[in-house]
């Protein structure tokens, strides 16, 4: 049911005014051409008072510092004034691991960061602060969380999913949205928030961003729907649209996807916006539609609410005509123009549409940077540390001289990632002027005359691929990786790890010093040439504004790594397999009627993470209760010498199925911290559903059998009866 002011709005809107609301267009659209902040008054007008344009966003090149955006917000609400119904602009932005369109903003680690941490309380504060900074820009809807399954590490945003399972990027995800949304849009604290990119966008099947996708409709329900699933119960306003199509059906033109599952299984009542200029290539690109205007038809009668066009208004002018020739029904729009107004007045925009002054005072906090420290601190997965050679000494055995070297060693851009005060965040004059590099905190931490590097901020510089030959030493820090990069842009063919980095490391093995690896990087380059020789290496992923002292912390031991692996690290490009795979995808036969079962052998499994103390798991129990529900309890212990982190997971497997099963599944996880010596009970709840899976006739079913639950080493049988 809508609201008597939408209902109201509704009865009164033109075909011309309803066409309007579900354009979005981009901010280039109202500026002057030459400028990328001064507003153009009668391009803005035509946008608004002309073509009724609903939404606008984006900025123009680089972020924008707090007066720009209340000068721009308020010339765009001042000329909505002139329009019939007065009805505002819905603004949206890409506020991806923080307002990273806004200067000075608080820049979180990317998702593929926060899934190595397993807490979701941490995502859900990542998310509020970056609502906070976002609304105080005066935005109030964000294009995240991205709920894409990591499965396609080629895939240049990788960096943006949680990793490759299903059940982390559901619970994050779901924990982000409850981070932005909070329980009211109207409050000033909170944002909209967008659940992306629906449905499969992550596993193209060449790699490259927005290409096609073949995936079985059995394992697009089993592995990608699953996080949408929790998204919509989480709450989530709205959705945007895979730009990608699954078996050759762009998803923009999929009624069964965008209607059928969408809307009637998932019970999504939201708002449906596509991705950048994707109704336009359904002709252009997808060839489903003959003309541009028959990609507008199919789009919206598939279930299409909002386009983002983003640069003209074909899309506004076509759906009028074909609203007006019978193609379109009235009803349709009525139906995508109210989940547009419905949002906007859940916004708050209705009764309060300008600048909030209450907002304001949320933005810059001095705790948000302890919080991004924090989070990470959390991030940082130890994967190797041969002959514990980290932590390096500390104060009272007199710490020792580094070499510093590599690409990502004095490097902003690589510690960002992507959607970084610019898209592609590599421009680091836009970074603020307290950001530190690798080569800043080291600095901060041991004086200038403890570190020794030439390593410069651009990425390409020779001086980043070549070891200085001056000075004594005592350790080499090879601080390598990934430059930034967003979307296609960051298309690779091969997953190997840049061959100057992989010869820089091996100039520094000849050295005879302790080598570290340092990998500032937004998915997992094969680094197998390198990694045996390698003393200890430490992956970073994208750990953002705190992300150097956070990196220097745990080589100095002041932090804990407490890390565990969001993904399987491949050992090599072409054997990339998730450690949910099925028994048969491990079978090896090296000579005829020969078999074993060794075909998971990735460099570093799923889940794996080094500490500087040792824990140890006992006394697993299971007890069944009423309407099937399991509870769990495992005792963990703190055995070692230093106070830590330990990321508790609890895996299924069922034994023997219509389908056949996987290896194991994640089913619960929980990051406790325990003080040496230590101990503590963790229990995790589960019910029949958590056991389940789709069946051939595309139902989610637990059938009767026996399963393991395990815990690190510990196993525990159960059967379920059904």
């Amino acid at each position: 049911m809508l609201s008597p002011t939408v209902q109201s709005l509704l009865d009164r809107m033109s075909i011309e005014d309803k066409a309007g609301q579900m354009t979005q267009v981009t901010i280039n659209l109202i500026l002057e051409e030459d400028s990328n902040t001064e507003v153009h008054k009668e391009k803005l007008r035509e946008a608004i008072v002309f073509k009724r344009v609903g939404s606008i966003l984006n900025v123009k090149n680089h972020a924008y510092d707090l007066p720009t955006w209340d000068s721009i917000l308020g010339q765009i609400h001042q000329i909505t004034q002139e329009t019939p119904y007065q009805v505002p602009i819905l603004f949206g932005i890409d506020s991806i691991h923080g307002a990273g369109y806004t200067q000075n903003a608080t820049m979180f680690p990317h998702n593929i960061g926060m899934g190595a941490s397993r807490n979701d309380e941490l995502v859900k504060r990542a998310a509020e602060i970056t609502a906070l900074e976002t609304r105080a820009s005066g935005i109030r809807w964000n294009f995240d969380p991205v709920l894409d399954v990591g499965r396609q590490p080629l895939w240049s945003r990788f960096e943006e999913t949680f990793g490759e399972d299903t059940y982390i990027c559901g619970k994050m995800g779901s924990a982000a949205i409850k981070g932005y949304e909070g329980d009211d849009l109207a409050s000033e604290k909170n944002v909209a928030s967008c659940m992306k990119h629906y449905l499969g966008y992550s596993h193209p099947i060449s790699g490259k961003d927005r290409t096609p996708a073949y995936i079985p409709e059995i394992q697009l329900r089993e592995l990608f729907l699953p996080p949408f699933e929790a998204a919509v119960e989480a709450g989530s306003s709205t959705i945007m649209i895979n730009s990608g199509e699954i078996n050759g059906v762009p998803v923009h033109a999929s009624s069964y996807l965008l209607t059928k599952v969408l809307r009637e299984e998932l019970g999504f009542e939201g708002l449906a916006v596509t991705d950048w200029e994707d109704i336009v290539r359904l002709h252009t690109r997808h060839k489903v539609a003959s003309t541009p205007k028959e990609a507008v038809k199919i789009a919206v009668n598939a279930g299409i609410d909002m386009s983002m066009t983003p640069f003209d208004y074909d899309f506004t002018g076509y759906l009028i005509e074909l609203v007006k020739e019978g193609e379109v029904s009235e009803e349709r729009l009525n139906e995508a123009v109210g989940r547009i107004l419905t949002l906007k007045e859940q916004l708050g925009l209705f009764k309060s549409p300008g600048l909030e002054p209450e907002a304001r005072a949320n933005f810059g906090l001095g705790s948000y940077k302890q919080e991004a420290l924090e989070a990470a601190r959390q991030s940082m997965t130890l994967l190797k540390n041969q002959d514990a050679t980290l932590p390096l000494d500390g104060p009272l055995a007199g710490y020792p001289r580094i070499l510093l070297a590599g690409p990502a060693a004095n490097n902003l851009s690589s510690l960002h990632g992507s959607w970084s005060f610019t898209w592609q965040g590599h421009e680091p004059e836009h970074y603020p002027q307290s950001t530190q590099t690798i080569k800043d905190a080291l600095v901060e931490k041991l004086g200038q005359d403890q570190v020794i590097c030439q390593s410069e901020e651009e990425w390409e510089s020779p001086q980043n691929y070549t070891l200085p030959h001056e000075g004594q030493y005592d350790v080499v820090v090879l601080c390598l990786g990934e430059n930034s990069y967003a979307e296609s842009p960051g298309s690779i063919n091969d997953l190997m790890l840049d061959p100057r980095q992989i010869q820089l490391a091996q100039e520094a093995y000849l050295t005879q010093k302790p080598v570290i690896l340092v990998l500032c990087q937004g998915r997992p380059r094969i680094i197998r040439p390198i990694e045996e020789s390698a003393s200890a290496i430490l992956q970073a992923y994208r750990p953002s504004s705190q992300g150097a002292k956070a990196i220097v912390e745990t080589l100095f031991g002041d932090n804990n790594p407490g890390g565990v692996l969001p993904f399987s690290y491949p050992k090599w490009s072409g054997d990339i397999m998730p450690y949910d795979h099925k028994f048969a995808d491990t079978i090896q036969e090296p000579e005829p009627n020969v078999y074993f079962y060794e075909g998971y052998s990735p460099q570093y499994p799923f889940g794996h993470g080094l500490s500087y103390t040792s824990f140890e798991y006992s006394d697993l129990r299971i007890t069944q209760g009423p309407q099937d529900q399991l509870n769990v309890v495992v005792t963990v212990k703190n055995t070692g010498t230093k106070d830590g982190s330990k990321v508790v997971e609890l895996y299924s497997r069922d034994h023997f199925a219509s389908i056949t099963p996987a290896v194991r599944k994640l089913r619960r996880y929980e990051r406790v911290f325990l003080k040496v010596g230590e101990w503590i009970e963790v229990q995790f709840e589960m019910g029949a559903k958590d056991l389940s899976f789709i069946n051939s006739e595309l139902k989610r079913v637990t059938e009767p059998g026996d399963f393991d639950l395990m815990v690190g080493d510990l196993v525990q049988s159960i059967r379920y009866s059904g």
